[in-house]
């Protein structure tokens, strides 16, 4: 069970990287041209940094609590905030009705759940 909380912690946080330095590092109106982040347009250019920050931080969060032992409490906690990062973006793309999103968020976020649950 710990090789495949791993692998899963492992990808999330490699998803979460490059999806929080893509917010954190691109101008909003880069963002607001790609065709899948419409939903950019409901945030203003400091939240989006906030958001990729978060990522960043929760995907740092996953790994690195638990592989150096320090603070590993932080590694679920990470898993559960990245869930509850999901959950908005869930609440985001179903009010702009942006269904194709869907999946991929609830896939995110039963894997966050799954690490937070399997690390607790």
């Amino acid at each position: 069970m710990n090789v495949v909380l791993w692998i899963v912690a492992g990808l999330l946080a490699a998803l979460y990287l490059a999806a929080g330095g893509m917010k954190l590092t691109s101008p909003r109106e880069k963002l607001l041209a790609n065709p899948n982040m419409g939903w950019t347009a409901d945030f203003s250019a400091p939240a989006l940094k906030g958001i990729g920050a978060v990522e960043i931080l929760g995907a740092l969060g996953l790994i690195l609590p638990q592989a150096t032992g320090i603070a590993p409490v932080l590694t679920p906690l990470a898993g559960t905030g990245l869930a509850v990062v999901q959950i908005g973006a869930i609440i985001v793309h179903v009010r702009r009705k942006e269904t194709k999103a869907l999946p991929m968020n609830a896939v995110l976020l039963v894997l966050a759940a799954f690490v937070a649950i399997g690390r607790f």
